[in-house]
């Protein structure tokens, strides 16, 4: 029956997806990053040019910038920024959207956004339903398709969903490679490595992880009873297929990141890619390094696309190095914390989603154990004989457990604490995961009462994933689960992405508007307001608008207060005299803008 009408049910989940998210999407404003995302995605379809964020390779933001060639927009090539500055990214991201119409800009460029979601969602149900068949992928899309923080974040003019799509894709089509390396496979594993290598540079830690999958698979390889050759000439001869195949496959993802790169700087002249350079690299160790070689790169025509790539290469590790300041758990510091991630997994993924997976990881584990001792011979023996098992027979499996496993370590042990986001990459590869033990459990009950209480209770589940949603609806962005008291209460714990990011400031100014007409006699003329995010207050607030920071001698009027600076601000240890939010605790918000913007009002003393 699932069979029968799983396309129809697929479209509908997707259709509710694409819908659900385009509601949210129109009633927010512009998310901090996007500020500078959105410019640069104008800017390289339109002038073929990449001097604006180029810490990010370019296929997303083209994506994001094609509906904008469609707009009434005009963008200030004329400003000093753009002629002479250095990644001022920023200002004329500011610039650009509200000089323009902002609203507009904001929503058509998420568009292309929420269509690479829809793709990725595709392939999760496609990937899983080839594992362990239709109803595991049908759930698996479901786990996607109904976890609000994806909801909260598949139409950002970012790159945090685009690379999740990419990786797994690119994941999928290698795997087909390895498990049978033809010329068709060999090259769609090229094309996809460049799609995610064009969509965040964390996508280069494909290049060790594909090459040490394809070397263990052909020394895992199975020799077929007709093969005369030995076992040791048989492996060398897989490996040297594999080995060199895998080199072609990086000459297609190079030779498509250069044609990417050359669209994306036709127009920009090699001088500013050297500014660029000696602007955001010391004059020591590695940054000496790396300027040379984006420089001299620059000077050969030929090799100015890739001295973009380069460059943007070079400036992700100079980000990671700095670190960043992040709010967590009353603490306010810019050194990594290794608590930072499993804590707001725990914490922002939905109950019912972190049941399962402890659930599929308990069976696995046991399952692993029992065919350890299934195996003759001694410990060591049945540890070996297990290994080759999966390795000849579950090459998709254990390269998603691989790669969860890497990245979880190099996010624990990184110097970036900026969001849940950024765990998005290994999201994917746990549905799929857990809807494959799942479905496996309840296929290998050993009696139809012990099935049909397994499945009860995963209707429970289901019936749960799919309530969350709706009824935290429209808080995906800020959402948090019950542990903590949902979205109202995340902030406490942590900010950022994972709670405030500047999407409620249109809320605030309806809610401003509403206020205003119920209360004409007394309407609010002048709003101070500290805001974290990508938008403008005064776009939304004319003359009503004064900026604000904090301080301690506040007038009386009204106050909007981001919760992000909120929490910040009074966690932080502060110099005698340092301006401080610590006099906001003698009062209560007034109201709440969304769930990020805490509105106060001050009584005249």
């Amino acid at each position: 029956m699932l069979k029968k009408y799983s396309t129809f049910i697929v479209l509908a989940i997707l259709g509710w997806f694409f819908a659900v998210s385009l509601i949210v999407f129109s009633q927010e404003s512009t998310t901090m990053d996007e500020q500078a995302h959105i410019p640069s995605a104008y800017t390289y379809v339109k002038y073929n040019d990449m001097r604006l964020n180029p810490e990010h390779p370019p296929l997303l933001k083209d994506l994001a910038g094609i509906p904008l060639l469609f707009l009434n927009v005009k963008f200030p090539t004329d400003d000093p920024a753009w002629m002479s500055g250095v990644n001022e990214q920023w200002n004329l991201g500011n610039k650009f959207i509200h000089q323009n119409n902002a609203d507009a800009i904001t929503f058509w460029s998420r568009v292309p956004i929420l269509l690479v979601a829809l793709l990725l969602g595709f392939f999760i149900f496609r990937w899983t339903k080839e594992l362990a068949g239709t109803a595991a992928g049908l759930f698996a899309l479901v786990l996607y398709a109904f976890d609000p923080n994806i909801l909260g974040h598949n139409h950002y003019v970012t790159t945090d969903i685009g690379i999740a799509a990419f990786i797994f894709i690119a994941f999928y089509f290698f795997v087909k490679f390895v498990k049978n390396p033809n010329w068709k496979n060999t090259v769609l594993a090229g094309v996809f490595l460049a799609l995610a290598e064009l969509a965040k540079f964390s996508g280069v830690l494909l290049f060790p992880v594909f090459g040490i999958i394809a070397i263990t698979y052909a020394l895992a390889k199975k020799k077929p009873g007709f093969d005369q050759r030995s076992d040791s000439r048989f492996r060398w001869a897989k490996i040297w297929e594999y080995v060199g195949k895998y080199m072609l496959i990086i000459i297609i993802c190079f030779a498509i990141i250069w044609i990417v790169y050359f669209y994306n700087t036709f127009n920009m002249p090699a001088e500013k890619v050297q500014d660029i350079s000696k602007a955001v690299f010391s004059d020591s160790g590695m940054g000496i390094i790396s300027k040379s070689i984006v420089i001299k790169m620059s000077a050969i025509s030929f090799l100015k696309p890739l001295s973009e790539y380069f460059l943007g290469v070079f400036m992700v590790f100079v980000r990671v190095e700095g670190g960043n300041t992040y709010y967590f758990l009353g603490n306010v510091s810019n050194h990594a914390s290794p608590a930072y991630f499993p804590v707001v997994f725990l914490i922002k993924e939905t109950i019912p989603f972190l049941l399962l997976l402890l659930a599929a990881a308990g069976l696995a584990i046991f399952q692993t154990v029992k065919n350890i001792f299934s195996y003759p011979g001694n410990i060591l023996a049945k540890i070996g004989g297990t290994i080759k098992f999966y390795l000849q027979t579950g090459v998709a499996y254990y390269t998603m457990l691989a790669f969860i496993a890497l990245y979880v370590y190099l996010s624990i042990t990184g110097n970036l604490n900026i969001g849940f986001r950024h765990l998005f990459p290994i999201l994917p590869f746990a549905y799929v995961l857990v809807s494959k033990k799942v479905f496996d459990w309840i296929k290998s009950a050993n009696s139809e009462t012990t099935k049909k209480t397994f499945k009860i209770i995963l209707a429970g589940l289901v019936i749960w994933i799919v309530l969350e949603p709706l009824i935290f609806f429209p808080s995906y962005l800020s959402y948090f689960n019950q542990l903590v008291g949902g979205p109202k209460n995340g902030y406490k714990y942590v900010t950022d992405s994972n709670a405030d990011w500047g999407q409620d400031l249109k809320r605030l100014r309806n809610w401003v508007s509403d206020y205003n007409q119920s209360h004409p006699q007394d309407p609010i003329s002048k709003i101070r307001i500290d805001y974290f995010g990508g938008s403008n207050p005064g776009y939304y607030f004319g003359n009503a608008f004064i900026p604000w920071h904090s301080g301690n001698n506040p007038e009386a009027g009204w106050y909007a207060i981001s919760a992000g600076f909120l929490m910040e601000n009074i966690s932080k240890a502060k110099q005698p005299g340092e301006k401080s939010y610590e006099w906001l605790k003698s009062y209560s918000p007034y109201a709440r803008a969304g769930d990020s913007i805490f509105i106060y009002y001050i009584p005249a003393k």
